[in-house]
């Protein structure tokens, strides 16, 4: 089908920091779909806007894209819990539900970053694991990847609400966990982290933060920030017209949202059921086969990837 056209606003942020025109994305596509094409243990998706994505993600870096999208099919294999909820089970509607994770509908203008609300201690610790919450936004990154153009090329901010955060939600994050956690949001993706702005901390979070700031590469570590209580300092950063409600924003309610996805969600079910298919097979892989063990092994070694 080709890939979908840009707003002028958003193609002209393409070109200056991507370095994207129209000849570099045909042929760069065609060179992927080949690269695909040769490699024995991938089984990936080949639609030119999927494919677009990942080089939007790796500013049209060939090698990089082709490393994207191998790491990206190979966690699919080796991190199954982090892909395990289905979107058509009851549980991902129940966590959706939840409002822990709001990808919000409203942007700040034609080429701004999307703005996302990960609000953890909207779950109960006790029903559910960090890997179920990660497992369902997963479902909705795929869509994100698909139809949002605003996030791979502008890229996307975070605010990391703690309220409601309680020791049980830190007890679910052992090392193995953080590195998982670093993954899913950092390199699984082609998503341009633009920042991440943590609000209603708890005591003792900054450990928490640090341990965190371990895993991540330099570039990621210099775009988190903390605001605590200060919603008037979010604001200079994410405009009210996007946030919800809730957070003394225009941009609808949390359910607003939540039943925004659910619509969403529905109307890419078909699709959704057909990417299942998707992933690595280590046992076909060149060289040596990729693991859980190798790729998040509790002895502390991990590898950064250093994408924008």
């Amino acid at each position: 089908m080709g890939v979908r056209v840009l707003c002028p606003e958003l193609a002209e942020k393409a070109r200056l920091e991507l370095n994207e025109d129209e000849i570099k994305m045909n042929n760069a596509i065609q060179h992927i779909k080949d690269w695909i094409a040769k490699q024995p243990h991938i089984h990936a998706r080949t639609d030119d806007q999927w494919l677009a994505a990942f080089l939007r993600g790796c500013k049209f870096s060939l090698e990089r894209a082709k490393e994207k999208l191998d790491f990206h099919y190979t966690v699919r294999n080796t991190a199954t819990d982090l892909f395990r909820i289905k979107h058509k089970d009851p549980l991902f509607h129940e966590i959706l539900g939840l409002g822990a994770v709001l990808i919000l509908p409203k942007l700040a203008g034609p080429a701004e970053p999307r703005v996302a609300i990960v609000r953890p201690g909207k779950y109960n610790p006790n029903k559910y694991t960090v890997s179920d919450i990660i497992s369902a936004s997963n479902i909705l990154q795929k869509i994100i990847i698909m139809e949002d153009d605003n996030c791979i090329v502008a890229g996307i901010r975070a605010v990391l609400d703690l309220e409601g955060v309680t020791l049980g939600h830190f007890m679910q994050m052992t090392p193995i966990q953080m590195k998982k956690l670093v993954v899913s949001l950092q390199d699984v993706n082609p998503f341009r982290m633009k920042g991440t702005h943590y609000i209603n901390v708890p005591p003792g979070f900054e450990m928490f933060l640090n341990a965190i700031k371990a895993l991540l590469n330099e570039k990621s570590k210099n775009r988190l920030f903390v605001h605590n209580r200060n919603y008037e300092e979010i604001y200079k950063y994410i405009p009210k017209e996007v946030l919800p409600a809730e957070y003394g924003g225009e941009g609808g309610t949390v359910k607003d949202i939540i039943e925004y996805w659910e619509k969403r969600v529905e109307g890419y079910s078909e699709w959704l059921e057909e990417d299942l298919q998707f992933r690595s097979d280590e046992a076909k892989r060149p060289g040596r086969p990729k693991t859980a063990e190798s790729m998040f092994g509790s002895d502390g070694s991990f590898r950064q990837l250093d994408f924008d």
